[in-house]
């Protein structure tokens, strides 16, 4: 057996595969986000570990002790700093966080070459303009930091005692010159950092340790060794199989993801999409992010009084057109990319006495699909793209499925166990750190179903993603920018 354990933004994932790559057990226990100030973003730490030993305490013995290795996989770009004897110092600042627009700028004026050397843009998601917000805001914390952790590497340190990330997770901080898959002292330099503070590199299907006595006592598992991992976006492309050239997934979480694998570095930082290395050696992949995908869900289920995202889903399927003229930009906590605006905001456009749930569900289905339309316009190996695996929670609904195929213009392909996502991928990693063949480990898992794109659908939301594109441009100039 084999344990992967991704640390979400909502939960703590865990899986139990085998040697075949069946998924034998699943479990999730929940975490909560705390936003204290408009653009914040915070986790505390204490809870990822509590919800990952739940979580994994909560499978069967038997099952757990025949476990031979862990993967880890989770939520990038958050800020776990840690002061003397590993003391967390604040809460974790996490990737949806908007505060540090201005000191991404304030960082590429430090380091004038900081796209050259990282291949992407300082977003206000990433780590590194996180530590100067501190910094500037909190300089007896700062003075304070003696390690900077990941989320899952914080989980990581609890579980072996080590320090280490894996390059796919370290090429979210704004540290990682990703070229080279190494620290780039330039780049910690302008943060006031040294390679000191980092921890150590490895590749995701490396062992980076072994479970501390006490927690495989307690686990009920032997002292077995936990690879590297990967962040949850290339964890997940590892657990259906997206690792080659060409190889694509859309990935609908709590955030929305366009994923193509590649096996050259290929930067173009103007563009807004991220380069970054894979979870596997000599590969690396461009990313286009949305910051607000299935949680749009949420939010239309709450603003509506439905019971939940799925029931909201259910009332879109049963008014079934994509002609009504409402529209809805999915910008709930901001936006990535193309747009780097931290302040953009999410709007539901053209409302009248008749509009209801179900139509209003429908918009949100339909904007975040024109999103990911955007983020793919935005990709230079869109062109390459053939077809889109679907991963994530959103993935289970075939109706959603039909929308975005028709907004991108490409079949989607549901796999066996996407919905398990990045927490499956772990579990791959973890199976490689333990001797298995790459070419059998790695294979797609078998095609559920296809979904095509419906030309008629096609041409509606090709014409109605022009009035999409253009009420962002106009919200941008009347909303408020906010204090940096």
């Amino acid at each position: 057996m084999f344990l992967g354990i991704d640390v979400g933004t909502s939960g703590v994932k865990v899986v139990v595969t085998n040697a075949d790559g069946d998924v034998i057990e699943q479990a999730v226990a929940p975490l909560t986000v705390s936003r204290p100030q408009p653009l914040w973003s915070e986790q505390d730490p204490a809870d990822w570990w509590r919800a990952t030993d739940e979580a994994v305490r909560s499978l069967t013995a038997e099952r757990r002790a025949k476990v031979e290795a862990v993967g880890l996989s989770g939520q990038m770009h958050g800020a776990t700093l840690l002061g003397e004897n590993d003391a967390v110092l604040r809460p974790a600042i996490l990737w949806n966080d908007g505060r540090s627009a201005a000191q991404c700028e304030e960082l590429e004026r430090r380091e004038p070459r900081s796209r050259e050397l990282t291949g992407n843009l300082i977003f206000p998601g990433f780590t590194a303009p996180k530590l100067l917000w501190v910094a500037e805001h909190e300089p007896e914390i700062f003075a304070a930091v003696r390690k900077v952790l990941l989320p899952k590497d914080y989980v990581r340190l609890l579980m072996t005692g080590g320090y280490a990330t894996d390059q796919s997770d370290a090429s979210g901080t704004s540290w990682l010159n990703v070229g080279k898959r190494a620290w780039s002292d330039e780049m910690l330099d302008a943060t006031g950092l040294t390679t000191a503070h980092m921890p150590e590199l490895f590749e995701g299907s490396e062992a980076t340790g072994t479970l501390l006595p006490e927690i495989a006592k307690g686990w009920g598992m032997e002292e077995v060794p936990v690879a590297g991992g990967g962040g949850d976006n290339a964890a997940g492309a590892v657990g259906v199989g997206v690792t080659g050239q060409g190889d694509a997934f859309l990935s609908l979480g709590t955030s929305g993801v366009l994923f193509a694998a590649g096996d050259s570095f290929a930067p173009n930082p103007e563009s807004g999409v991220h380069a970054f290395c894979h979870a596997l050696p000599g590969r690396w992949h461009e990313m286009t992010v949305m910051l607000s995908a299935a949680s749009c869900l949420d939010w239309a289920a709450r603003m509506t009084g439905v019971h939940d995202a799925g029931e909201a889903v259910a009332g879109a399927e049963r008014y079934g057109r994509l002609d009504s003229p409402l529209l809805f930009l999915p910008y709930l906590s901001g936006e990535r990319t193309p747009h780097n605006d931290p302040h953009a905001r999410g709007v539901l456009f053209g409302m009248d006495h008749d509009t209801g749930p179900e139509q209003v569900a429908q918009s949100v289905l339909e904007g975040v699909a024109m999103a990911f339309a955007d983020g793919l316009s935005a990709l230079d190996s869109a062109s390459a793209v053939e077809q889109i695996t679907v991963i994530g929670g959103g993935s289970r609904s075939a109706y959603w499925g039909r929308i975005l195929a028709a907004a991108l213009g490409r079949p989607l392909v549901y796999r066996r166990d996407a919905e398990v996502g990045p927490a499956y991928g772990a579990a791959r990693l973890a199976q490689l750190c333990a001797g298995g063949n790459e070419a059998s480990v790695l294979a797609p898992p078998p095609v559920v179903e296809t979904v095509t794109p419906d030309p008629a659908d096609v041409r509606l939301l090709a014409e109605k993603r022009k009035r999409f594109s253009a009420l962002y441009a106009q919200t941008r100039d009347i909303l408020p920018r906010g204090d940096d």
